[in-house]
């Protein structure tokens, strides 16, 4: 019987002819991230171990991204243990201050990770990189500090589920779309530590972007990762970033999947996650008329330049609703760069959105545009529990940056179609 995909990369990692879902294997890992949440436990640990030196300088990444520029004082002692760390050991890829974007967005824009690693992260969205073909999954801090020592972990080899996209996608659907679509299928568990891999025609001719969306909300799904085959499309994208070689896997036609799932694209509307679960999903044209106070685009889900130009489409001419806040925040310098050169920011500043410099505070109600009592927010972002982005009794609504800038002129939660065609 022939292998998946991520049963092919765990298999080379830990140095063996093939694996089997269920079985234990420790791996040799290409890439161990923290940022500036998670890095100081996980430095906390290393130093209690005992340990002298990190196991690869080039190989151990840090990102500044949650709370910076320091939100209060101890964001500013969080951050100052992970830059001493750094320093200490020499880490060649440390990104604080003008080189920081959102971490899952800034590494693979680095060519950082790439096709057929194992990347391991202290943060549950690092399943994102699974677009490139990658085995990318979240950890805690404390297994953080022993890959940092040792440069291997272990894993329970996953099962996998297939999910096939075929046909053609409607005016307004993206990747954002068939992700909530499918966690609205499958549920917020239906994917438990299993292995989420994504094909079918509509897949393959995705932009990256796109696939970045998918798999990084994979975890919302229960999955240990998403993941994505590798074709013309990615390679395009590595080719002149790639830092280093790398390996191209490719599921066999007779691996074996747990279930596998089919959508036709035709099927899928601009889908809505209402509170307090991401599998709570609605086609637009089903929302009704809820009142925001906030519309928030950007994030590792979203805050990519193809996603500024769509929300940009819709804002054109437009002014936001008096009673909304709308906040922008591109997901790296790059991004930024190239969403300000395209004239981008003129449409936003046109409409009185706010432009933030790249970070992770909104989304998880860190800082930049934190949710008061009763406040209602639309957002582009991956997670819409109980105080997600602020205060408990707030309610958050997942889109994709279309909706979220409709929603932002209208006032409610509305269809890109009700703005542009007015």
């Amino acid at each position: 019987m022939g292998m998946t995909i991520s049963e092919k990369i765990l298999a080379a990692h830990s140095d063996k002819q093939e694996v089997r879902p269920g079985e234990l294997i420790n791996v040799k890992l290409d890439i161990t991230l923290g940022n500036d949440i998670t890095a100081p436990l996980a430095i906390k640990e290393f130093e209690k171990a005992g340990a002298k030196k990190v196991f690869n300088k080039e190989r151990i990444i840090f990102v500044l991204d949650h709370f910076t520029p320091n939100k209060d004082i101890n964001s500013a002692i969080q951050c100052k243990m992970v830059r001493e760390f750094a320093k200490k050991h020499g880490l060649i890829n440390f990104y604080e201050g003008g080189e920081v974007g959102i971490e899952h967005a800034l590494l693979p824009e680095k060519g950082l990770v790439l096709p057929g690693d194992i990347v391991i992260g202290a943060d549950s969205h690092t399943c994102t990189y699974g677009a490139l073909g990658a085995f990318s999954t979240g950890i805690g801090s404390t297994d953080l500090a022993a890959a940092m020592i040792t440069g291997e972990t272990w894993f329970k080899v996953p099962e996998a589920i297939k999910f096939i996209f075929n046909g053609k996608l409607k005016k307004w659907v993206s990747g954002k779309d068939l992700i909530l679509y499918t966690i609205g299928k499958i549920g917020v568990d239906g994917a438990l530590y299993k292995s989420m891999e994504f094909t079918g025609n509509i897949i393959t001719s995705m932009p990256m972007e796109g696939r970045f969306t998918m798999t990084n909300m994979a975890i919302e799904a229960g999955a240990k990762n998403g993941i994505i085959e590798p074709n013309e499309i990615t390679l395009e994208y590595v080719k002149n970033r790639a830092k280093r070689k790398f390996k191209i896997y490719q599921s066999d036609p007779d691996a074996n999947y747990s279930k596998v799932y089919e959508f036709k694209g035709e099927d899928i509307e601009p889908q809505v996650a209402f509170p307090h679960l991401p599998e709570n999903t609605k086609p637009i044209n089903e929302v009704g008329d809820i009142p925001i106070d906030q519309a928030v685009i950007g994030s590792c889900t979203n805050g990519w330049l193809s996603d500024l130009e769509e929300a940009a489409k819709v804002l054109k001419g437009q002014k936001v609703n008096s009673n909304v806040r709308l906040i922008i925040f591109p997901a790296t310098p790059e991004i930024y760069r190239q969403a300000m050169k395209k004239g981008l920011f003129d449409i936003f500043l046109d409409a009185k959105a706010i432009i933030s410099p790249p970070t992770c505070g909104p989304c998880l109600g860190g800082h930049m545009g934190v949710l008061a009592e009763g406040e209602r927010a639309i957002a582009t972002t991956n997670r819409n529990f109980v105080g997600r982005m602020g205060h408990p009794k707030s309610e958050v609504y997942l889109s994709n940056p279309a909706v979220a800038a409709a929603s932002a002129i209208m006032g409610r939660i509305a269809s890109p179609e009700e703005v542009v065609n007015k």
